[in-house]
């Protein structure tokens, strides 16, 4: 690509990014060729070009002598041949393992029931990809959108493209979190609980310094953070605050491995059982115990999250808290169609939000500590 080429579409993606994030509004005049040349440091025929494909898409419209505005293409898309393309977007954290194929599967199968396609998309828990996607689906003609919200814990920058999406008349709905700002619908487990059942059995197996090591950046390891929290003041036990472990997406390669690495060099109260974020998690900390010479349940007990599919692969199967999975992405989708045939954003009950009643899957990871202290 040459550099003028790189530059019209600089320019282009910037407008575009500009009426996504609300920043021009429907018949807002945006600036002059002039401006725009001073503005990018490019010739007319640079700004020509990305105005001009801008035009031709529907973003933009020109008036004879009043100048270049932008278009409302919320009525675009209502006036529009391809307004009722059968296609979803679904969009997860991460796509290719753990448990979000099961997820997909649920959501995928019901909507290909109604004719729907799907495509798939994976923002690596980042906020710019966040941003690209929703883009990219607010350019294209998707009739609804199934999305896992990305660092569901913090504030987003992105919330305007899911205001966006409103304004079009483009349903979407959130799975395993939500961004509260917005009160989406949306279907996730409850974490709160889930946390608690973790901790609530190891203590009635008799343990009492229980570690937790859970991601706090999204709202699950939060709420399941909470949940740990809780079970400790209803059994009345005192919690160390040593025994709490977080992270976040950019460091969970390494912090959690050394953070329980230097807590398993006490010698007076150490731990002896630890609940974790998620499977996957614990899959990592088995690594880092076998160097150590330490064995699951005898030395450490155990407790992930999710029921995936490592639970029962692992060398010792894990006791977990079960994810709905399949039947969450199914209702997800359930949901899309019944907001698609509506044409409507309004919520389907009293209730915005679907919890999942959480279960633990009791396997070998856990012992009893002392039968003396076991409830």
């Amino acid at each position: 690509m040459n550099y003028s080429a790189a530059k019209y579409k600089m320019i282009k993606q910037s407008i575009k990014s500009n009426i996504l994030e609300g920043l021009i509004t429907p018949h807002q005049k945006i600036q002059s060729e002039s401006q725009l040349m001073s503005k990018y440091k490019v010739s007319r025929h640079t700004v020509r070009l990305a105005i001009g494909e801008l035009v031709n898409e529907g973003w933009l419209y020109r008036e004879q002598g009043a100048g270049t505005f932008c278009a409302d293409r919320g009525v675009a898309q209502l006036t529009g041949d391809n307004f009722m393309d059968k296609n979803i977007a679904i969009v997860t954290t991460f796509i290719s393992e753990y448990i979000f194929p099961s997820i997909i599967r649920g959501a995928e199968s019901y909507l290909s029931e109604w004719g729907y396609n799907v495509s798939i998309f994976n923002t690596n828990n980042q906020y710019s990809q966040e941003k690209k996607i929703l883009s990219q689906i607010l350019s294209s003609n998707y009739a609804g959108v199934i999305i896992e919200p990305t660092h569901s814990a913090t504030a987003n920058p992105n919330l305007g493209y899911y205001l966006s999406l409103e304004k079009e008349k483009v349903p979407y709905v959130m799975i395993n979190a939500a961004y509260k700002e917005l009160e989406p619908i949306s279907f996730s487990l409850d974490d709160v609980k889930g946390g608690f059942l973790q901790t609530k059995h190891l203590i009635e197996l008799g343990h009492r310094d229980i570690v937790c090591i859970y991601k706090t950046d999204d709202s699950q390891g939060r709420d399941r953070l909470k949940g740990y929290i809780k079970a400790h003041r209803e059994y009345n036990i005192l919690l160390n605050p040593k025994n709490i472990i977080t992270y976040q997406t950019e460091n969970e390669d390494h912090k959690p491995t050394h953070d329980l690495k230097e807590l398993l060099k006490g010698k007076i109260n150490s731990p002896t059982a630890v609940v974790c974020y998620n499977d996957q998690l614990v899959m990592k900390l088995l690594d880092f115990l076998r160097g150590e010479g330490l064995k699951i349940p005898e030395d450490l007990s155990f407790v992930g999250y999710d029921d995936s599919v490592l639970a029962e692969l692992s060398e010792v199967k894990l006791t977990s808290v079960i994810h709905p999975k399949s039947e969450l992405g199914r209702d997800a989708a359930k949901a899309i169609i019944q907001m698609i045939q509506r044409n409507s954003l309004i919520e389907l009950g009293e209730n915005r939000t679907k919890l999942y009643e959480p279960e633990l899957r009791i396997r070998h990871s856990t012992a009893p500590l002392n039968k003396d202290l076991a409830i």
